[in-house]
């Protein structure tokens, strides 16, 4: 509806220029056609004749009128008017929204889906955690909110690729080599001799077994066999990396997770892409040496200051890799590269960016984008939850889903704003409550199944067809507000992706389950008028598959029954 508003626009102004009104040459600034706040304001607000009027040097006012009368004549509009300065608001029929109805039910499953993306090619990258212990909770955060923005870039027509990397080198993959190869040889964190910064959970103790078994573990395309000899660390270190990573997979698979690459961070190293980078940073002229270390200037990008690529030792210092990994994302041909990651990581953003501009090989100065978020607190009974007994040190993501369920530790992992501090009730996630928003947002969904089943029970026939004809009989403040967040569904698809916030999706369906239940409890749905039935269920079923479409974007189910 907000396009087809934006169009009468155009054609208004395009009328103008036809006339002399504005002049041909005029270059035409940007307008906006939004929602007002308050509806007594119209149902569609512009600003096109103010920012027109001031690149024409010209009453706004005045120009807002003449635009007024060269809008087109439109079935869907009852009236126009002129507000303020200069605002055009636009009050739609009620046929409009009967016409959105329709485009419901037509586009079913690609109702709200749009064409911005192009088909073009974008990178998404999230989780990549280290293959050194089960997933935490602040993965699952990572995982939802990767997932949604995926999910919403396709959408809006984007060819979205899901990527994971992983980082599977440096001091970590030591500690956890070294972790299990000690727990093989039958020592405990408590022995002496354990790693000083070993991993204690009780996973190693079942990596170890599983290594000593000479267990075979298949992941992706992956084959690795246990070697059951502990005092071979390298063998140890690559059952370990494997055993985990095949562990991570399935936490993913149980969340509804998938990735089209895993992009290994040791590949970097063994097919010489980073030693390469520093070569192509050396040949621009956008580094130096200085006390045996070679430094890069990233401060001619806007960093604080120059950093180290590789130390006086010969070892590069971490930030190199992240430059030459995302280098590889654009030969790869991501026109967007989008990494989602903590918000620990901020601090080295600035300095991959600045490598990557440093390579001068075209990369924009916005690429790739950085979602962060914030880190996740869960509360049980009032309290704080910390631990994992299998992890030792953090609460996993596997105990989360077993606790509440995928569908509302995706809800409520993906229901703020990504950079906000999120609390994780799980006694709210659990509760069959209308509290609890998950649950509020899919009984809305059943019990619009429940009705086509009462329907059927009772003998009626449901025509559609005839429903979503006198749809436009359906005039109460009830069903009015209804059809008008329905109506919403695109515009909140296509700026969620726009802002990367897929949050906004689960507030949206929050509102539209309210103005169905609303509705529901004002209006009696089965009425025995067969035309005021077939328009009360048209408008049912136009809120179901809303309520399907929004819940597939967030990976959320849609039940029939609860």
């Amino acid at each position: 509806m907000k396009a087809s508003i934006n169009a009468l626009v155009e054609q208004g102004i395009a009328a103008l220029r036809t006339a002399g009104t504005l002049p041909q040459d005029l270059e035409i600034p940007a307008f906006v056609v939004e929602r007002p706040n308050q509806r007594a304001h119209g149902d569609f607000s512009t600003n096109a004749a103010m920012v027109l009027a001031k690149a024409a040097r010209t009453n706004p006012r005045a120009l807002a009128q003449a635009l007024l009368a060269a809008l087109p004549a439109s079935d869907d509009v009852a009236k126009v008017e002129i507000a303020g300065p200069g605002f055009i608001n636009f009050h739609l029929a009620p046929a409009a929204y009967g016409r959105e109805l329709r485009e419901i039910v037509a586009r079913g499953s690609s109702y709200g889906h749009n064409a911005s993306g192009a088909g073009r090619t974008v990178g998404v990258e999230y989780v990549s955690a280290n293959p050194t212990g089960p997933l935490h909770v602040g993965h699952g955060r990572a995982a939802a909110i990767g997932d949604c923005i995926a999910r919403v870039l396709h959408a809006n027509g984007w060819r979205v690729m899901r990527e994971f990397y992983y980082n599977d080198a440096g001091a970590q993959i030591d500690n956890l080599a070294r972790s299990v190869q000690a727990r093989a040889l039958g020592k405990t964190p408590d022995d002496p001799s354990w790693p000083e910064d070993g991993y204690r959970g009780d996973y190693i103790v079942d990596v170890a077994n599983a290594y000593l078994r000479g267990d075979t573990v298949e992941f992706e395309d992956h084959i690795v066999q246990a070697a059951k000899d502990p005092d071979d660390l390298d063998a140890v270190r690559q059952f370990a990396v494997a055993y985990l990573r095949r562990e991570q997979n399935a936490d993913l698979a149980a969340y509804g997770v998938a990735f089209d690459v895993y992009f290994l961070e040791s590949s970097l190293y063994t097919q010489g892409k980073v030693e390469e980078t520093v070569r192509e940073l050396v040949a621009h002229g956008h580094t130096y040496e200085e006390g045996g270390a070679l430094w890069l200037r990233t401060t001619d990008f806007g960093d604080d200051k120059d950093r180290v690529m590789r130390k006086s030792d010969g070892t590069f210092t971490y930030f190199l890799p992240d430059v030459a990994y995302h280098r590889s994302k654009w030969q790869r041909g991501y026109e967007r590269a989008i990494t989602e990651l903590g918000a620990d990581h901020h601090g080295s953003l600035a300095r991959v960016i600045a490598g990557l501009q440093a390579l001068d090989c075209g990369i924009p100065r916005n690429w790739p984008e950085y979602v962060l978020h914030q880190m996740v607190t869960v509360m049980r009974g009032g309290q704080e939850v910390k631990l994992s007994k299998r992890a030792g040190s953090y609460l996993t993501l596997r105990d989360l889903i077993e606790e509440a369920g995928r569908d509302a530790t995706r809800w409520f992992l993906i229901a703020r704003k990504p950079d906000s501090q999120l609390t994780f009730d799980i006694d709210l996630a659990r509760s069959q409550s209308n509290d609890n928003p998950v649950f509020y947002v899919q009984y809305a969904h059943a019990r619009v199944c429940s009705l086509l089943r009462q329907a059927g029970e009772k003998g009626f026939t449901v025509d559609l067809s005839n429903g979503l004809r006198h749809v436009d009989t359906l005039v109460d403040e009830q069903a009015q507000a209804l059809l008008i967040e329905l109506s919403r569904f695109p515009e909140v698809v296509e700026a969620a992706a726009v802002t990367l916030e897929p949050h906004a999706i689960a507030q949206y369906l929050r509102e539209v389950a309210n103005a169905f239940h609303v509705w529901y409890h004002a209006q009696p749905i089965l009425v025995d008028d067969g035309d005021q039935r077939d328009a009360r269920l048209a408008l049912s079923v136009g809120t179901g598959q809303v309520l399907k479409n929004g819940l597939d974007l967030l990976g959320v189910s849609a039940p029939e029954k609860m």
